[in-house]
């Protein structure tokens, strides 16, 4: 088995990687540099199957993933009119838990024949999920999900980014699929599930192992769309043109060869990176962003082409923003203060909307200490710097495990 672990991690994120690589038919994996405890499979994670899928190690937010697109503008053209534009972004995009799309986006993907894995499970079940699929695409839910606006360190060009997922959709098949592979019912109450647990797997041969394939690629079409809604809606604000862009996912399974044979690539916050290949990686709010392209390296090879998603977190949620009270909505016993965050955005030159301080830049990794640590692999192409950030307001109930 090969295995290749990148940066330093804690023990309980070391141990979890383990837990991984010795449940099932396991042939490799790698922990990548922004690695971190999370649920069943560490998040920044890679495990590699032969024919054996993991809804755990995909995890609940399926196919969250980044698109960033460079325009044709310059931060001159944006400068003076920065608060106002994120103003109306803020105004334009649905940000929150549960949220429904402002105005409804008609799509092809709603005719995908893929759909048809729900009707095996049930009508309802399909209806049920369809129906807050349409309602919600082009949304962008909380915790870490966002809308910036960033400009190349180089040029001063203006670049959208956008960070989120399948959504409550994604969150409910995955969910789902959970349940059917532990004996219970779609749509059934899951017992209290500990980060501990063991990596549920599923054979690809399977029926259940093939449903649940066939939902997840829907799912990750589904994050595409509403990633592309996302990303033309900021474009019509800024009254700019796309030149380029990058997308990826960083939540998923993927059938690539390794070792000459067909496998199953599991990557929980990991971002494909095969030589020659594009990724875009997103730091915090008050650090750089980058455009990254795979090198074509034995290191490229050794890591099964992955790299890390982001920065890494490096304190919780509860220790930065302290414990919700939710009946009076106050947290309590936080390590980071607002009056910290907005100070440390502002001396970063960010202009931000929403957020709380359990997505402060203090409870990050700097993104250029885990780049260092994959160097061999990745080339940076563009260093993004973030002038405009908007994500969901402080003290969203975040349902996503990872």
């Amino acid at each position: 088995m090969k295995t290749t672990i990148f940066g330093e991690h804690e023990e309980q994120t070391l141990r979890q990687f383990q837990n991984c690589l010795n449940t099932g038919q396991v042939l490799g994996g790698v922990l990548c540099a922004d690695g971190h405890y999370g649920y069943s499979q560490p998040v920044g994670g890679v495990v590699v199957y032969d024919r054996q899928i993991s809804p755990s190690g995909v995890g609940y937010d399926i196919a969250c993933g980044n698109k960033a697109v460079k325009t044709n503008l310059k931060y001159t053209d944006v400068k003076k009119d920065l608060p106002q534009i994120m103003d109306a972004i803020n105004a334009k995009i649905s940000f929150g838990i549960g949220r429904k799309n402002k105005e409804r986006v008609d799509h092809e993907l709603f005719d995908d024949p893929d759909w048809n894995v729900y009707q095996q499970i049930g009508q309802q079940e399909h209806d049920k999920l369809k129906k807050l699929a349409i309602e919600q695409l082009g949304t962008v839910g909380s915790g870490n999900h966002y809308v910036d606006l960033l400009i190349d360190e180089d040029t001063q060009e203006v670049w959208v980014a956008n960070h989120f997922g399948s959504r409550g959709f994604g969150h409910k098949t995955a969910s789902g699929f959970l349940n059917l592979a532990n004996g219970r019912e779609f749509s059934g109450k899951a017992p209290g599930e500990s980060m501990e647990q063991a990596p549920t797997l599923l054979d690809l041969d399977s029926e259940v192992g093939d449903m649940y394939y066939r939902a997840m690629t829907l799912a990750g079409r589904y994050a595409y769309a509403g990633r592309d809604y996302v990303a033309d809606q900021v474009l019509s604000i800024l009254g700019a043109e796309p030149v380029f862009s990058v997308h990826n996912h960083h939540n998923f399974a993927w059938k690539e060869n390794h070792f000459g044979e067909d496998t199953i690539v599991v990557r929980k916050g990991a971002t494909p990176s095969a030589a020659g290949q594009l990724g875009f990686i997103g730091g915090s709010m008050g650090d750089i962003s980058v455009i990254v392209q795979g090198k074509d390296t034995e290191a490229t090879t050794n890591a099964f082409s992955s790299t890390v998603h982001g920065a890494g977190r490096i304190m919780s949620r509860t220790q930065a923003a302290g414990k919700m009270n939710w009946k009076t909505r106050q947290r309590s016993g936080g390590q980071i203060t607002e009056k910290q965050m907005y100070r440390a955005v502002k001396s970063y030159g960010v202009e931000l909307r929403g957020a709380g301080t359990d997505e402060s830049p203090f409870v990050y990794r700097k993104l250029q200490t885990v780049l260092d640590a994959h160097k061999e692999t990745i080339e940076v192409l563009h260093v993004l710097k973030p002038i405009g950030v908007c994500m969901a307001g402080a003290n969203e109930l975040d349902p996503y495990k990872d």
